[in-house]
C-alpha cells in the first residue's frame, strides 16, 4: 500500500478536493510543533542569559567586605568599624592555603586622570595580579599587573578600552604617562571586559602603590578568595562558613552579629540563579507540552470529522470488495502524510524564528540566543506525527467495522 502509485494518486486527489479540511489538519499540526519548539527554545535562551550574567566574574570566588559591628563583644563596643590589613591577607592565605588558589586585593578610589589636555573622572581599582582571573579581564594590548609591580610598588596602570578612547583617542597608550592623584602613572596595558562599558571605564593599579601614596596605609577594602575550581557547591558553602568563623574570631566579632563582615559567595548566587532559571524553563516547557497536547487533540477532532465525512465513501468501498484493513491503511496513510509534511514545515519555521531572535529579547525579557537541540525538535515532531497517525487510525478502525448498508445510509 505504501508504494502503491494508485493509492498515492487517490490521496492527492482527496487532498485536492478537500483543501479546507487538509489545511485545517495541517495547520493544527504545524502550529502545535511551532509553538512547542519556540517556547522550548525561549526557555533555553533564558538559561543562556543567566549563564552569561556570570561571565563577567569568576564563579569560584568568595568576596569579603569589612563592615561595622552591631553587637558588643569581649569588651568592644558596638558600631566598631572592622578593618582588613596586609597582615590579615597573609594570615588568611596561610590558614586556608589547602583550599584556595589565591586571595585577591581590591581597594577602590575615584579621581581625575589626565593626559595632555584631556581629562576625565574614573574608578581606580588598586588590586593584586590575581584580580585579572577573578574578573575575567581580557588584555587587548600590553600586559596586566604582575608580582614585580606589587613588590616594587610601581606606578603602573592598566586602563580600560573606553579610558584609552577618552584620553588617547587614536594614539597608542602603551608606554605613555597619565597624571592623577598627584602622581604620574605609566600605562602598561589596555583591557576589555564582558561587563561592558561600565567596567571598561576603570583603571587597575598595584594596591601597594596606592597604599604607599596614602602614607603607607595598609588597609584593604575588599578581598576576593578564589577557591579550588574542583570544589563542589556544598564544599564552597563550608569554606564560606569557615572563613566567616575565622574572621569573626580574629577580629573579635560576636558569632551572633550579622554584620562586622559581609561575605558574598558567587557560587551560591549562581546556584540560586540557575535554580530560578531552571524552574522558569520547566514552566515554559510545560506550556510547550500543553500546546503539543492541544495540537494532538485538535488533530484527533479533525480526523474524527474527516472519517465521519467519508463514511458513505467507506461504505461504497466495502460494497465493492475493499477489506477493513485496506480502508484503515488508506485513512492512515493520508493522515501520516499530512502530519509529516505539516510537522516538518512547523519545525523549519520554528527554527528560522529562533535563529532570527538572537539577542533581540535580551534587553526586555532577559532571553539570549534561544535554541533547541535538534534531537528534542525531531522527537517532538515524531511524537506529533505518531499521535496524528493514531488520531486517524482509531476513527478509521471504527468506520471500517460498519456494515456497507449502514454506511451507505449515512447522510
Amino acid at each position: 500500500m505504501l508504494f502503491n502509485k494508485d493509492s498515492w494518486k487517490e490521496i492527492f486527489d482527496t487532498i485536492k478536493k478537500n483543501k479546507l479540511r487538509t489545511f485545517l489538519s495541517g495547520f493544527t499540526v504545524a502550529i502545535g510543533i511551532l509553538i512547542f519548539i519556540i517556547l522550548f527554545g525561549l526557555g533555553n535562551g533564558l538559561e543562556n542569559s543567566f549563564k552569561t550574567f556570570f561571565t563577567d566574574d569568576k564563579v569560584n570566588t568568595i568576596r569579603l567586605y569589612p563592615s561595622s559591628t552591631t553587637i558588643p563583644y569581649r569588651g568592644y563596643e558596638s558600631q566598631r568599624r572592622i578593618k582588613f590589613t596586609n597582615s590579615d591577607l597573609v594570615d588568611f592565605q596561610e590558614k586556608f592555603n589547602s583550599r584556595i588558589e589565591d586571595i585577591v586585593v581590591r581597594n577602590t578610589f575615584y579621581f581625575q586622570m589626565k593626559y595632555k589636555e584631556r581629562a576625565n573622572n574614573y574608578s581606580i581599582r588598586a588590586v593584586s595580579p590575581g584580580h585579572q582571573e577573578a574578573e575575567l579581564t581580557i588584555i587587548m594590548k600590553g600586559r596586566y599587573l604582575n608580582e614585580g609591580d606589587i613588590t616594587n610598588r610601581k606606578k603602573h596602570a592598566v586602563i580600560g578600552r573606553l579610558v584609552a578612547e577618552d584620553l588617547f583617542q587614536d594614539e597608542d597608550p602603551i608606554g605613555k604617562y597619565i597624571f592623577g592623584s598627584g602622581h604620574s602613572w605609566k600605562v602598561i596595558g589596555v583591557f576589555q571586559d564582558e561587563g561592558g562599558d561600565r567596567e571598561e571605564r576603570n583603571l587597575y593599579v598595584p594596591y601597594t602603590s596606592m597604599q604607599k601614596i596614602q602614607k603607607n596605609n595598609d588597609e584593604i577594602n575588599q578581598m576576593i578568595v578564589i577557591y579550588d575550581k574542583n570544589m563542589s557547591y556544598n564544599e564552597s558553602l563550608i569554606l564560606e562558613k569557615d572563613l566567616e568563623s575565622y574572621i569573626k574570631e580574629k577580629k573579635f566579632i560576636s558569632p551572633d552579629d550579622n554584620r562586622g563582615v559581609y561575605i558574598s559567595n558567587t557560587g551560591e548566587e549562581q546556584e540560586n540563579s540557575r535554580q530560578f532559571a531552571s524552574v522558569l524553563s520547566i514552566i515554559i516547557s510545560f506550556i510547550g507540552i500543553g500546546t503539543l497536547v492541544a495540537g494532538i487533540i485538535g488533530i484527533s477532532n479533525i480526523m474524527v470529522f474527516v472519517v465521519k465525512e467519508r463514511t458513505k465513501e467507506i461504505g461504497i468501498r466495502k460494497a465493492i470488495g475493499a477489506t477493513p484493513n485496506s480502508i484503515i491503511a488508506m485513512v492512515l496513510q493520508e493522515s501520516i502524510f499530512i502530519t509529516m509534511i505539516s510537522g516538518y514545515l512547523g519545525l523549519v519555521v520554528a527554527l528560522i524564528i529562533l535563529n532570527g531572535i538572537g539577542d533581540n529579547l535580551m534587553d526586555k525579557y532577559f532571553i539570549s540566543n534561544p535554541y533547541i537541540q535538534t534531537s528534542n525538535a525531531v522527537w517532538a515532531t515524531i511524537i506529533l506525527i505518531f499521535f496524528g497517525a493514531l488520531a486517524g487510525y482509531l476513527p478509521a478502525r471504527k468506520a471500517a467495522k460498519i456494515k456497507p448498508i449502514i454506511a451507505l445510509r449515512d447522510k
